[in-house]
């Protein structure tokens, strides 16, 4: 009989991991990374060969908590954007 995983344990949360933001269960990967790529307009298939230790299952899991949860990933990349250009402004202005 084939292995049946609960996709609710394919995505964490722990204040010692990431500063708490979502990740792939037992990794440090990120969903605002995998949703970063998904928007640069990789597949899954393809962020799943970036990042080989992960089945494409836990992307799409991750693209999932993405989906489901948008305004807070994408609230969490605006701010990192907006601290990042307030470090480093002459960087910002050359993109």
């Amino acid at each position: 009989m084939p292995t049946v995983v609960d996709i609710g344990t394919l995505i964490e949360r722990s204040p010692e991991i990431r500063k708490g933001r979502p990740c792939i269960a037992g990794t440090g990967v990120t969903v605002r990374r995998i949703a970063g790529w998904y928007n640069l307009g990789l597949t899954p298939e393809e962020i799943a060969a970036k990042i080989e230790h992960l089945t494409l299952a836990q992307i799409h899991a991750a693209l999932a908590y993405y989906h489901a949860n948008r305004d807070e990933i994408d609230g969490d990349i605006e701010a990192e954007e907006a601290a990042a250009e307030e470090l480093f402004p002459a960087r910002a202005n050359r993109m």
